[in-house]
Protein backbone atom coordinates (compact mmCIF):
# COMPACT_ATOMS: atom_id res chain seq x y z
CA UNK A 1 0.00 0.00 0.00
CA UNK A 2 1.16 3.55 -1.03
CA UNK A 3 0.42 6.75 -0.12
CA UNK A 4 -1.61 9.63 -2.16
CA UNK A 5 -0.34 12.75 -3.26
CA UNK A 6 -0.58 15.40 -0.61
CA UNK A 7 -1.86 18.76 -1.43
CA UNK A 8 -3.03 19.30 1.17
CA UNK A 9 -0.49 21.61 3.35
CA UNK A 10 -0.30 20.21 7.00
CA UNK A 11 -0.91 23.69 9.31
CA UNK A 12 1.30 23.55 12.73
CA UNK A 13 4.03 21.96 13.51
CA UNK A 14 2.25 18.71 15.27
CA UNK A 15 0.05 18.32 11.97
CA UNK A 16 0.57 14.90 11.90
CA UNK A 17 -0.18 14.47 16.15
CA UNK A 18 -3.79 15.42 16.96
CA UNK A 19 -3.56 16.45 20.25
CA UNK A 20 -7.45 15.85 21.42
CA UNK A 21 -10.52 14.73 20.75
CA UNK A 22 -11.64 18.50 20.48
CA UNK A 23 -13.13 21.45 18.37
CA UNK A 24 -11.18 24.87 18.60
CA UNK A 25 -11.80 27.38 21.51
CA UNK A 26 -14.55 29.11 19.99
CA UNK A 27 -18.04 29.98 21.55
CA UNK A 28 -20.81 28.49 19.41
CA UNK A 29 -21.28 31.81 17.77
CA UNK A 30 -18.30 31.89 16.50
CA UNK A 31 -17.52 28.52 15.24
CA UNK A 32 -21.19 29.42 13.68
CA UNK A 33 -19.93 32.47 12.32
CA UNK A 34 -16.76 30.81 10.58
CA UNK A 35 -19.77 28.38 8.48
CA UNK A 36 -20.22 31.79 6.39
CA UNK A 37 -16.80 31.85 5.14
CA UNK A 38 -16.58 28.08 4.19
CA UNK A 39 -16.34 27.87 0.28
CA UNK A 40 -16.66 24.28 -0.21
CA UNK A 41 -19.14 21.71 0.67
CA UNK A 42 -20.10 18.58 0.97
CA UNK A 43 -23.76 17.48 1.29
CA UNK A 44 -24.34 13.95 2.37
CA UNK A 45 -28.13 12.51 2.36
CA UNK A 46 -29.60 10.31 3.49
CA UNK A 47 -32.07 7.08 2.04
CA UNK A 48 -34.57 7.71 4.41
CA UNK A 49 -34.46 11.42 3.76
CA UNK A 50 -34.58 11.14 -0.01
CA UNK A 51 -38.64 10.78 -0.65
CA UNK A 52 -41.53 12.56 -2.37
CA UNK A 53 -39.77 15.91 -3.82
CA UNK A 54 -36.18 16.12 -1.84
CA UNK A 55 -34.16 15.73 -5.20
CA UNK A 56 -36.18 19.55 -6.32
CA UNK A 57 -35.51 21.02 -2.67
CA UNK A 58 -32.24 20.01 -2.62
CA UNK A 59 -31.22 21.48 -6.36
CA UNK A 60 -33.54 24.77 -5.46
CA UNK A 61 -31.16 25.70 -2.17
CA UNK A 62 -28.04 24.21 -4.59
CA UNK A 63 -29.11 26.45 -7.37
CA UNK A 64 -29.40 29.59 -5.51
CA UNK A 65 -26.00 29.19 -3.22
CA UNK A 66 -24.03 28.97 -6.40
CA UNK A 67 -25.92 31.68 -8.10
CA UNK A 68 -25.73 33.79 -4.37
CA UNK A 69 -22.05 33.01 -3.78
CA UNK A 70 -20.06 31.17 -5.88
CA UNK A 71 -19.94 27.88 -3.27
CA UNK A 72 -18.54 24.47 -4.98
CA UNK A 73 -20.69 21.70 -3.69
CA UNK A 74 -20.64 17.85 -3.79
CA UNK A 75 -23.12 15.36 -2.90
CA UNK A 76 -22.32 12.20 -1.61
CA UNK A 77 -26.07 10.41 -1.82
CA UNK A 78 -27.21 6.86 -0.64
CA UNK A 79 -30.33 5.44 -1.69
CA UNK A 80 -29.82 3.36 -4.43
CA UNK A 81 -30.49 0.06 -2.73
CA UNK A 82 -34.16 1.71 -1.35
CA UNK A 83 -34.82 2.55 -4.93
CA UNK A 84 -33.59 -0.96 -6.51
CA UNK A 85 -35.81 -2.47 -3.37
CA UNK A 86 -39.05 -0.78 -4.58
CA UNK A 87 -38.28 -1.00 -8.68
CA UNK A 88 -37.51 -5.15 -8.30
CA UNK A 89 -41.04 -5.40 -6.23
CA UNK A 90 -39.13 -6.81 -3.19
CA UNK A 91 -40.80 -6.17 -0.04
CA UNK A 92 -37.90 -4.92 2.44
CA UNK A 93 -34.51 -4.54 1.87
CA UNK A 94 -32.67 -8.05 1.88
CA UNK A 95 -30.50 -9.28 3.83
CA UNK A 96 -28.73 -12.18 0.97
CA UNK A 97 -25.71 -9.88 -0.76
CA UNK A 98 -26.12 -11.31 -4.34
CA UNK A 99 -29.80 -9.03 -3.75
CA UNK A 100 -28.54 -6.02 -2.36
CA UNK A 101 -25.68 -6.09 -4.96
CA UNK A 102 -28.85 -6.62 -7.32
CA UNK A 103 -31.00 -3.90 -5.83
CA UNK A 104 -28.31 -1.32 -6.00
CA UNK A 105 -27.40 -2.39 -9.49
CA UNK A 106 -31.56 -1.77 -10.21
CA UNK A 107 -31.72 1.66 -8.09
CA UNK A 108 -28.51 3.25 -9.31
CA UNK A 109 -29.86 4.32 -12.35
CA UNK A 110 -33.06 5.60 -10.74
CA UNK A 111 -31.14 7.50 -8.32
CA UNK A 112 -29.39 9.01 -11.01
CA UNK A 113 -32.19 9.49 -13.23
CA UNK A 114 -34.08 11.55 -9.84
CA UNK A 115 -30.65 13.50 -9.88
CA UNK A 116 -30.56 14.69 -13.45
CA UNK A 117 -34.14 15.45 -13.60
CA UNK A 118 -34.26 18.14 -10.46
CA UNK A 119 -30.77 19.48 -11.18
CA UNK A 120 -31.37 19.59 -15.08
CA UNK A 121 -34.69 21.59 -13.98
CA UNK A 122 -32.55 24.53 -12.06
CA UNK A 123 -29.73 24.46 -14.63
CA UNK A 124 -27.24 22.76 -13.15
CA UNK A 125 -25.41 19.51 -14.77
CA UNK A 126 -24.70 16.78 -12.26
CA UNK A 127 -22.26 13.71 -12.83
CA UNK A 128 -21.77 10.46 -10.95
CA UNK A 129 -19.18 9.04 -9.17
CA UNK A 130 -18.68 5.86 -7.56
CA UNK A 131 -16.19 4.81 -5.41
CA UNK A 132 -15.29 2.14 -3.31
CA UNK A 133 -12.93 1.83 -0.08
CA UNK A 134 -10.75 -0.07 -2.46
CA UNK A 135 -10.51 2.89 -4.68
CA UNK A 136 -9.87 5.51 -1.46
CA UNK A 137 -7.07 3.18 0.14
CA UNK A 138 -4.86 3.04 -3.90
CA UNK A 139 -2.38 5.88 -4.59
CA UNK A 140 -3.78 6.12 -8.14
CA UNK A 141 -6.72 5.35 -7.61
CA UNK A 142 -7.27 8.23 -5.26
CA UNK A 143 -5.50 10.66 -7.05
CA UNK A 144 -7.57 9.74 -10.60
CA UNK A 145 -10.32 10.58 -8.13
CA UNK A 146 -9.09 13.64 -6.73
CA UNK A 147 -7.94 14.68 -10.07
CA UNK A 148 -11.71 13.63 -11.89
CA UNK A 149 -13.87 16.01 -8.45
CA UNK A 150 -11.44 18.75 -9.46
CA UNK A 151 -12.14 19.02 -13.15
CA UNK A 152 -15.76 18.08 -12.45
CA UNK A 153 -15.91 21.11 -9.97
CA UNK A 154 -13.92 23.54 -12.45
CA UNK A 155 -16.79 22.35 -15.07
CA UNK A 156 -19.69 23.83 -12.59
CA UNK A 157 -20.68 20.20 -12.59
CA UNK A 158 -21.95 18.88 -9.31
CA UNK A 159 -20.13 15.68 -8.42
CA UNK A 160 -22.70 12.84 -7.14
CA UNK A 161 -20.91 10.40 -5.31
CA UNK A 162 -22.07 6.93 -4.18
CA UNK A 163 -20.46 3.63 -3.03
CA UNK A 164 -20.45 1.34 -6.08
CA UNK A 165 -22.79 -1.02 -4.06
CA UNK A 166 -23.26 -3.41 -6.90
CA UNK A 167 -19.83 -4.55 -6.61
CA UNK A 168 -18.38 -3.74 -3.26
CA UNK A 169 -19.60 -6.39 -0.95
CA UNK A 170 -17.38 -5.29 2.20
CA UNK A 171 -18.68 -1.65 1.66
CA UNK A 172 -22.76 -3.12 1.65
CA UNK A 173 -22.06 -4.93 4.94
CA UNK A 174 -19.53 -3.07 7.00
CA UNK A 175 -19.74 0.70 5.25
CA UNK A 176 -22.09 3.47 4.88
CA UNK A 177 -22.08 6.84 3.28
CA UNK A 178 -21.24 8.74 6.20
CA UNK A 179 -17.81 7.43 6.49
CA UNK A 180 -17.55 7.72 3.09
CA UNK A 181 -18.62 11.43 3.17
CA UNK A 182 -15.62 11.83 6.07
CA UNK A 183 -13.12 10.04 3.66
CA UNK A 184 -14.19 12.07 0.50
CA UNK A 185 -13.89 15.56 2.41
CA UNK A 186 -9.56 15.82 2.77
CA UNK A 187 -9.96 14.06 -1.32
CA UNK A 188 -11.92 17.62 -2.13
CA UNK A 189 -10.45 19.64 0.13
CA UNK A 190 -13.89 20.54 1.47
CA UNK A 191 -14.21 23.27 4.45
CA UNK A 192 -17.43 22.17 5.62
CA UNK A 193 -19.32 18.77 5.54
CA UNK A 194 -23.46 18.98 6.17
CA UNK A 195 -24.80 15.45 7.40
CA UNK A 196 -28.54 15.79 6.43
CA UNK A 197 -30.74 13.02 8.44
CA UNK A 198 -34.33 12.29 9.25
CA UNK A 199 -33.47 14.14 12.94
CA UNK A 200 -32.30 18.07 13.34
CA UNK A 201 -28.96 16.77 15.08
CA UNK A 202 -27.56 14.88 17.52
CA UNK A 203 -30.10 15.08 20.58
CA UNK A 204 -29.30 14.85 24.33
CA UNK A 205 -31.13 12.47 27.00
CA UNK A 206 -34.41 14.29 26.93
CA UNK A 207 -34.05 14.30 23.10
CA UNK A 208 -33.10 18.17 22.64
CA UNK A 209 -30.45 18.86 20.55
CA UNK A 210 -27.09 19.57 20.99
CA UNK A 211 -26.14 22.70 19.65
CA UNK A 212 -22.59 22.51 19.51
CA UNK A 213 -19.81 19.73 20.42
CA UNK A 214 -16.11 20.21 21.82
CA UNK A 215 -15.25 17.01 22.25
CA UNK A 216 -17.10 13.90 20.28
CA UNK A 217 -15.38 11.55 23.23
CA UNK A 218 -17.00 13.47 26.53
CA UNK A 219 -19.90 15.15 24.71
CA UNK A 220 -21.30 13.10 21.56
CA UNK A 221 -20.48 9.41 21.69
CA UNK A 222 -22.64 8.12 24.13
CA UNK A 223 -25.60 9.95 23.15
CA UNK A 224 -25.55 8.54 19.55
CA UNK A 225 -27.79 5.14 18.75
CA UNK A 226 -27.63 2.74 16.30
CA UNK A 227 -29.97 3.19 12.98
CA UNK A 228 -33.77 1.66 13.55
CA UNK A 229 -35.45 2.40 10.50
CA UNK A 230 -34.72 -0.17 8.56
CA UNK A 231 -33.89 1.87 5.34
CA UNK A 232 -30.24 3.43 5.99
CA UNK A 233 -27.37 1.63 7.41
CA UNK A 234 -25.67 4.96 9.13
CA UNK A 235 -27.37 5.86 12.50
CA UNK A 236 -26.50 8.88 14.54
CA UNK A 237 -23.24 7.03 15.73
CA UNK A 238 -21.89 6.18 12.17
CA UNK A 239 -22.74 10.44 11.66
CA UNK A 240 -20.85 11.27 14.77
CA UNK A 241 -17.15 9.08 14.21
CA UNK A 242 -18.10 10.41 10.31
CA UNK A 243 -17.86 14.23 12.22
CA UNK A 244 -15.13 13.48 14.14
CA UNK A 245 -13.08 12.08 11.25
CA UNK A 246 -13.74 15.38 8.86
CA UNK A 247 -12.83 17.32 12.16
CA UNK A 248 -9.47 16.35 11.81
CA UNK A 249 -9.51 17.21 7.60
CA UNK A 250 -9.92 20.80 8.77
CA UNK A 251 -13.64 20.80 8.20
CA UNK A 252 -16.40 22.02 10.47
CA UNK A 253 -19.53 19.22 10.21
CA UNK A 254 -23.17 19.78 10.86
CA UNK A 255 -24.90 17.29 11.21
CA UNK A 256 -29.06 18.37 10.44
CA UNK A 257 -32.40 17.68 9.35
CA UNK A 258 -33.33 17.18 5.72
CA UNK A 259 -36.85 17.82 6.44
CA UNK A 260 -36.43 21.12 7.27
CA UNK A 261 -36.46 23.75 4.55
CA UNK A 262 -33.62 25.46 3.20
CA UNK A 263 -31.56 23.69 5.80
CA UNK A 264 -28.23 23.98 3.97
CA UNK A 265 -28.62 27.71 3.07
CA UNK A 266 -29.49 28.26 7.23
CA UNK A 267 -26.30 26.13 7.93
CA UNK A 268 -24.21 28.44 6.07
CA UNK A 269 -25.64 31.24 7.22
CA UNK A 270 -24.24 30.38 10.57
CA UNK A 271 -27.88 29.74 11.95
CA UNK A 272 -28.26 28.03 15.10
CA UNK A 273 -29.54 24.67 13.48
CA UNK A 274 -28.54 21.29 13.76
CA UNK A 275 -25.15 20.12 15.61
CA UNK A 276 -22.56 22.00 15.12
CA UNK A 277 -18.46 19.74 15.45
CA UNK A 278 -16.17 22.40 14.70
CA UNK A 279 -12.97 21.87 12.57
CA UNK A 280 -9.62 21.15 14.86
CA UNK A 281 -6.99 24.23 15.30
CA UNK A 282 -4.62 21.66 13.95
CA UNK A 283 -5.73 19.65 11.41
CA UNK A 284 -4.25 16.40 9.62
CA UNK A 285 -2.83 16.84 6.05
CA UNK A 286 -4.49 14.67 3.71
CA UNK A 287 -1.86 11.98 3.65
CA UNK A 288 -1.54 11.68 7.20
CA UNK A 289 -5.71 11.35 7.35
CA UNK A 290 -5.33 8.73 4.85
CA UNK A 291 -3.06 6.65 7.15
CA UNK A 292 -5.48 7.30 9.83
CA UNK A 293 -8.99 7.03 8.28
CA UNK A 294 -9.31 5.68 5.54
CA UNK A 295 -6.41 2.70 5.39
CA UNK A 296 -7.45 -0.41 7.29
CA UNK A 297 -4.80 -2.18 9.30
CA UNK A 298 -3.83 -5.35 7.84
CA UNK A 299 -1.97 -5.81 11.86
CA UNK A 300 -0.63 -4.43 14.82
CA UNK A 301 2.62 -3.37 16.52
CA UNK A 302 3.02 -3.98 20.18
CA UNK A 303 5.18 -1.08 21.72
CA UNK A 304 6.63 -1.22 25.17
CA UNK A 305 6.16 2.37 27.78
CA UNK A 306 9.36 4.02 26.66
CA UNK A 307 8.61 3.77 22.64
CA UNK A 308 4.61 4.39 23.30
CA UNK A 309 6.01 8.10 25.40
CA UNK A 310 8.30 8.71 22.48
CA UNK A 311 5.40 8.39 20.40
CA UNK A 312 3.03 10.74 21.72
CA UNK A 313 5.23 12.83 23.10
CA UNK A 314 8.33 13.41 20.40
CA UNK A 315 7.31 12.31 17.42
CA UNK A 316 9.48 9.69 17.15
CA UNK A 317 9.95 6.53 14.84
CA UNK A 318 9.22 3.13 16.15
CA UNK A 319 12.19 1.01 16.39
CA UNK A 320 12.57 -2.26 16.77
CA UNK A 321 14.07 -1.94 20.43
CA UNK A 322 10.75 -0.47 21.18
CA UNK A 323 8.33 -3.13 20.00
CA UNK A 324 7.09 -6.10 22.08
CA UNK A 325 5.64 -8.01 19.14
CA UNK A 326 3.27 -8.20 16.46
CA UNK A 327 -0.43 -9.68 15.77
CA UNK A 328 -1.50 -10.52 11.68
CA UNK A 329 0.23 -10.73 9.05
CA UNK A 330 1.35 -7.10 7.15
CA UNK A 331 3.66 -6.65 4.59
CA UNK A 332 6.18 -3.47 4.22
CA UNK A 333 3.94 -0.52 2.94
CA UNK A 334 0.71 -2.33 4.76
CA UNK A 335 -0.81 0.04 7.33
CA UNK A 336 -0.95 -1.12 10.95
CA UNK A 337 -2.21 -0.21 14.04
CA UNK A 338 0.20 0.56 16.82
CA UNK A 339 -1.13 -0.50 20.44
CA UNK A 340 0.82 0.00 23.80
CA UNK A 341 1.41 -2.38 26.86
CA UNK A 342 -2.14 -1.64 27.81
CA UNK A 343 -4.00 -2.61 24.77
CA UNK A 344 -4.86 0.45 23.82
CA UNK A 345 -4.25 1.69 19.97
CA UNK A 346 -2.17 5.44 20.08
CA UNK A 347 -1.54 5.33 16.13
CA UNK A 348 -1.30 4.18 13.46
CA UNK A 349 1.63 4.37 10.32
CA UNK A 350 2.87 2.69 7.22
CA UNK A 351 4.87 -0.78 8.33
CA UNK A 352 8.48 -0.16 7.01
CA UNK A 353 8.88 -3.97 7.50
CA UNK A 354 7.00 -7.55 6.98
CA UNK A 355 5.59 -8.79 10.84
CA UNK A 356 7.90 -11.44 10.35
CA UNK A 357 10.68 -9.05 10.11
CA UNK A 358 9.40 -7.23 12.78
CA UNK A 359 8.57 -10.12 15.32
CA UNK A 360 12.00 -11.08 14.61
CA UNK A 361 13.62 -8.14 15.77
CA UNK A 362 11.67 -6.92 18.32
CA UNK A 363 13.68 -5.85 21.56
CA UNK A 364 16.78 -5.84 19.31
CA UNK A 365 19.56 -3.03 19.33
CA UNK A 366 20.26 -1.42 15.91
CA UNK A 367 23.54 -3.74 16.44
CA UNK A 368 21.32 -6.56 16.64
CA UNK A 369 18.57 -5.63 14.46
CA UNK A 370 20.73 -4.05 11.32
CA UNK A 371 21.28 -0.48 10.23
CA UNK A 372 17.63 -0.73 9.45
CA UNK A 373 15.98 -1.01 12.55
CA UNK A 374 13.06 0.90 12.06
CA UNK A 375 9.39 -0.39 11.98
CA UNK A 376 7.49 2.83 11.42
CA UNK A 377 8.71 5.72 10.19
CA UNK A 378 7.87 9.15 11.78
CA UNK A 379 6.71 10.47 8.15
CA UNK A 380 4.24 7.86 8.02
CA UNK A 381 2.53 7.98 11.60
CA UNK A 382 -0.31 9.65 12.70
CA UNK A 383 -0.74 9.70 16.54
CA UNK A 384 -4.63 9.25 17.25
CA UNK A 385 -6.40 12.15 19.43
CA UNK A 386 -6.53 10.55 23.54
CA UNK A 387 -10.41 10.09 24.05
Amino acid sequence: MTEPEDRTAAKGAAAGRPAADAAPELDPQGARAALRRCRRIIVKIGSKSLSGDAWDRLAAEVAALRARSGRSLVIVSSGAIALGVAKLGLKSRPKDMAWLQAAAAAGQSVLMQRYEEAFGKVGLLVAQVLLTHADLADRTRTNNARNALAALLEAGAIPIINENDAVAVEEIKFGDNDQLAAMVTPLCEADLLILLSDVEGLLDGDGRRVPFVRSVAREARHLAGASTSGVGTGGMASKVEAARRATFAGSHVVIGAAREPGIITRIVSGEDVGTLFAAVPQRLSARKHWIAYTLRPRGAILVDRGAAEAIGSKNRSILAVGVLGVRGTFLPGDAVAVVDPDGTEIARGLARMSASDAARTARKKREEAGDDDVVVHRDDLVVLPSE
